[in-house]
């Protein structure tokens, strides 16, 4: 387990032979935290920090080198600089749904911190003693996942839009969630994020990196974040309120300057745990059963 609450990689080994295969989706609820990914020709990462977080269907996923440069003095997206940059680009993450591909599973991406590509995620899910062995479909590859939540309730996700038509993602799952929003404008299909940043003006760089995908923890109202494509997000409170029965969704956040603003979505999807429990603890006309009713803070 890391200082910061979350554990780091440290297995070198292919998990051998995979025994039991996952037979619901119910079965990877949660957060998941990489341990390891290998590939054919012997190339193997154990130190890159990756969490995928799952909630009833929609999920999302944070993935970043072990080499961060200082963030110290950063407080918004015009105080990042070329030393930055790099290690920046080569995060990855994503958000979006969760399916059965027949004997596989896929995760439908919607969100990509990266640039898109043709290629499906998609992969075989097995457990060995606990571990989650999940073997690429399409791309060769083994990765080894552990499950870190500690409960499991609350368990909801939200899908969103803000004035803009951008879609944001929200997944709680316990104490835990994760909260992504996309860039402005997305990315050229097939280019390199790395190439695009290293070629061109400081300012359209940060406009280019300005992708937020965060991991954070929920304790009282506070909506704490801990890790954050956007380092300079680390420590703040995301905030999130419903503010009316349409509803509409508030997360707090800041300008590119600095200047704390107030961002406002639609909530456009609600994955709830279940119909059922929906139903049976309904707090306002859209069944978000863990937010208080009319104008309150998420719970």
């Amino acid at each position: 387990m890391s200082d910061d609450g979350f554990c780091c990689a440290g297995e070198a080994s292919i998990v051998r032979p995979m025994r039991r295969p996952v037979t619901e989706i119910s079965e990877t609820f949660g957060l998941w935290e990489r341990s390891l990914i290998a590939w054919p020709d012997g190339r193997q990462d154990t130190t890159t920090f990756a969490a995928w977080l799952q909630g009833p269907t929609l999920f999302a996923d944070l993935r970043q080198p072990d080499d961060p440069p200082s963030f110290a003095g950063v407080s918004c997206l015009e105080h990042l600089g070329p030393e930055h940059f790099d290690w920046l680009a080569r995060q990855e993450g994503f958000a979006g749904r969760f399916v059965r591909a027949g004997g596989a599973y896929e995760w439908q991406r919607m969100i990509d911190f990266q640039c898109p590509t043709s290629a499906s995620d998609a992969g075989y899910l097995e457990f060995d003693n606990g571990v989650l062995v999940e073997e690429g479909r399409d791309i060769p590859y083994i990765e080894h996942w552990h499950h870190t939540s500690r409960d499991l309730t609350p368990l909801f996700a939200l899908r969103m839009q803000d004035a803009n038509a951008c879609t944001g993602f929200l997944v709680r799952v316990g104490e835990l969630f994760m909260f992504v929003r996309p860039r402005a404008e997305p990315l050229p299909h097939g280019a390199s994020l790395p190439d695009l940043v290293a070629n061109t003006t400081p300012d359209v760089a940060r406009t280019l990196l300005d992708c937020e995908i965060s991991l954070g923890r929920v304790t009282g109202d506070v909506w704490s974040i801990e890790r954050s494509s956007l380092p300079y997000r680390v420590g703040a409170d995301l905030a999130p309120t419903v503010t009316s029965a349409h509803p509409i969704f508030t997360t707090q956040d800041i300008t590119r300057d600095g200047k704390p603003f107030t961002r406002a979505w639609t909530v456009v999807e609600f994955d709830p745990a279940s119909q059922r429990e929906t139903d049976k603890e309904q707090g306002n006309d859209h069944g978000l059963s863990s937010f208080q009713p009319a104008t309150g803070r998420a719970s």
